[in-house]
């Protein structure tokens, strides 16, 4: 009998899969800028929040990012050189709603009194580039107080920057108020529907207002000098974002810059200066009117433009070349809106 013997260097090599090398770690996505959530700023319309970010610094301050598109369907100047100073207001507006939510602890069910608000721009930073404008936002809140461990009020400052330069600073006081608390306040207005308007306002010119689309006219004139009915659009898909138990503080402001404009047109202006009080509620239901007093600056004088303000008995003294507008809203006989508006030529 025969052995066979097989030399160990005789096997054959198995066969076998190489192994695949292990996945290379996943590309991490760039941080994209994208809007803060509509909810904390209480708005409907995605394109209608302004801004981007936020970080805090330290106590009570923070620095956000926003920004401004080059156009906007109602935030427009009639140069269409500059954004819209009432822009700025929108978003310092959004800014002391959007830290309440996302920094000091308030529930997105609870609802705002905005007291008053304060601006002050610099137009020559308020210009429109070939892109987007980009802003920085500086903030610092005050006087916080709380019942319990519910923040109750707040006051905020804020400096507006682009490029490091200054575009505005401004800010206002809040005040939180629970949903129960809202409630018992706004009875029985919390159920009462937006109405239309009672006329549509008659100037076949929009001009005079500063605004082109009818659409976006908040008034309607009236016998008297310097006095309009509010009527604005409850329709209108920027003043009138979301429903509201009341006419929107924006709206006020709105008509206090439309009403402002009828004393400086046609020379092109620039809104410098802003300072409202929202006194009570302005109430869909009873007829509100606006009047004005305007003064004029010029060289060593002033002249002043009567109507039944409450400030006319006391003019303030403006410098050459701009215009100072007092503005109030009237409801049965009350006021519920003041504002302070001062204009300068638009170079």
């Amino acid at each position: 009998m025969t052995l066979l013997t097989v030399h160990p260097d005789n096997h054959p090599t198995p066969h076998t899969t190489p192994t695949p090398p292990p996945p290379a770690p996943p590309t991490p996505m760039p941080r994209l800028t994208t809007t803060v959530p509509r909810e904390y700023v209480h708005r409907k319309s995605l394109a209608e929040v302004f801004l981007t970010g936020s970080e805090k610094t330290g106590d009570n301050h923070y620095t956000l990012t926003a920004q401004w598109p080059r156009t906007h369907t109602f935030y427009t100047t009639p140069h269409a050189t500059h954004h819209d100073p009432l822009q700025a207001a929108e978003t310092i507006r959004q800014t002391g709603l959007y830290l309440a939510h996302a920094e000091l602890g308030v529930p997105l069910d609870h609802h705002f009194l905005m007291w008053n608000i304060h601006l002050t721009t610099h137009p020559q930073h308020l210009t429109i580039g070939p892109t987007p404008t980009d802003l920085t936002l500086t903030t610092t809140c005050t006087t916080l107080r709380y019942k319990g461990k519910r923040l109750a009020d707040f006051t905020m400052h804020i400096n507006i920057t682009r490029n490091g330069h200054t575009t505005a600073t401004g800010g206002g006081q809040f005040t939180c108020l629970t949903p129960t608390t809202y409630h018992r306040l706004r009875q029985p207005h919390t159920h009462q529907p937006t109405p239309t308007p009672p006329t549509t306002p008659t100037t076949t010119d929009p001009t005079p207002y500063g605004r082109h689309l009818p659409l976006d006219l908040v008034l309607t004139p009236t016998p008297t000098p310097h006095t309009w009915q509010l009527t604005p659009n409850p329709h209108h898909p920027i003043l009138f974002d979301h429903t509201t138990d009341h006419i929107p503080g924006m709206v006020l402001l709105e008509a206090a810059r439309q009403a402002t404009h009828t004393h400086t047109h046609p020379t092109p202006t620039h809104l410098t200066t802003l300072h409202a009080t929202f006194h009570r509620y302005t109430e869909h239901h009873t007829p509100t009117y606006i009047t004005t007093t305007h003064t004029t600056g010029t060289a060593g004088a002033t002249d002043t433009t009567s109507s039944d303000d409450a400030d006319s008995d006391s003019p303030t003294t403006t410098t050459p070349g701009t215009h100072t507008t007092h503005v109030t809203a009237t409801q049965n006989n009350t006021t519920t809106f003041t504002a302070h508006l001062t204009t300068t030529p638009h170079t």
